[in-house]
Formats: C-alpha cells, structure tokens, sequence
C-alpha cells in the first residue's frame, strides 16, 4: 500500500519545499492538474530531478492524443501519468502501448464515470496499472467522498491496483484502510496541515499497521 500527495494548488518552489518536509513518508509525489496547466510539464520534470528517489506522477487527466502525452510526460520525468476513464478506448489503449515502451505506469480516474463498476472492468481488462476511484474537489466542497466508490471497484477489479483520492485526511484513514486500497492519494489532508510532517508520518504509520494486520 502506497501514499501519495497530491499538489494542486501551489507553484513548483512552494511544491518541492513542501515535498522536502514529507519525503521521508510519502511513496509518490503528484503533480497536480492545475501546476501542469499553469507550469507545464517542466514541473514534473523539476520535482523528479529535486527527488530522484520518489515515484513522481503526473497528472494530465489526458483525453485525447494520449499517447503523445505520456511520451512527453516520460521524457519529462513522470513515472505515472493519469488518463480519464470517460476517454475514449482507443485512446486508453494508446496510452497504455505508450507507458509500456516507455517502462512507466497508466493510472485510470473515474472522475465522473456514472456506472463505476462497469467502466472499472472496462478499462481493467485494457491493462492500466491503477485505476482510481476520486471525488473531485467541487464536489468533496459539498462533503462527498468516494469511500463507498472505493468498495464498488474492489469488486471487479482483477488485474491492475486500486486507489481512491478525494477528502482523504488523518481523521478519515482509518475507514479508506479497511477496503484496502493499493494506492492512497491525499492532497490538503497532508499539505494544508499545520504540521505537515507530522500528519504524514502518522498516516505513514496507519498504513504500515493496516498492511501487517
């Protein structure tokens, strides 16, 4: 089981002064949408250069010329690049041939899939390596999350790793721990904290207990 801290809303010095304080914690570094929107990919490129020994994840949320984009996200340093459930098939086949080549990983977000279980298999049997359930931040604002998301896909994923963003906090963990996600994503949960390494070593540690339980 894997954490992830996702960065959104932060420029690329403000991000890697506060991955230097959670680094020993973390297993993936996210990229968020909005600093590969506002930033580009130099962004990527900047955070796997300042933490070569992190996973770094770029997320594109990539709908069309996929594979393009995770080539341009490889040579930029990214290890994962994440591609919308609701693109289309081919589109998601051609990211996964391109992340094969480039020996990185696709992660699928079923940001606004309606029949999750469906898409999940969907794209499950296309060869993605994670595929992540995430209630986005508009609708997180209205006290939504994916927990029972999380659940749904759990029980139709056979072959690549699940993992769930979306008001995840420390508070909130141990309730994600008991589907037993691969991948755990927090963004403000760890970055908006006061005491940022101090909540990360405490879900570090949450995690760690759940997996040897």
């Amino acid at each position: 089981m894997e954490l992830q801290l996702a960065i959104d809303l932060v420029n690329t010095e403000e991000a890697i002064k506060l991955v230097e304080e959670v680094k020993d914690f973390i297993d993936i570094v996210e990229i968020g949408t909005p600093v590969v929107k506002i930033e580009g990919l130099q962004a990527v490129k900047a955070m796997k250069e300042a933490f070569p020994q992190l996973q770094v994840l770029a997320d594109m949320k990539t709908m069309d010329a996929a594979g393009y984009e995770v080539l341009k996200a490889s040579e930029h340093g990214a290890d994962i690049v994440t591609i919308l459930a609701v693109a289309e098939d081919e589109s998601i086949k051609g990211a996964v041939a391109e992340a094969k080549k480039q020996g990185k990983k696709i992660l699928i977000d079923l940001i606004a899939v309606k029949d999750l279980a469906k898409r999940a298999q969907e794209v499950d049997a296309m060869g993605v390596d994670y595929i992540c359930v995430h209630t986005g931040y508009d609708l997180q604002a209205k006290g939504q999350n994916s927990f029972k998301d999380l659940e749904t896909i759990k029980g139709v994923v056979k072959n690549a790793k699940t993992a769930i963003a979306g008001g995840i906090k420390l508070e909130t963990l141990p309730e994600v721990l008991k589907s037993n996600p691969d991948l755990i994503i927090v963004g403000g949960g760890i970055a908006n904290q006061d005491d940022k390494k101090a909540v990360a070593a405490e879900m570090q540690r949450l995690i760690k207990e759940a997996v040897t339980v």
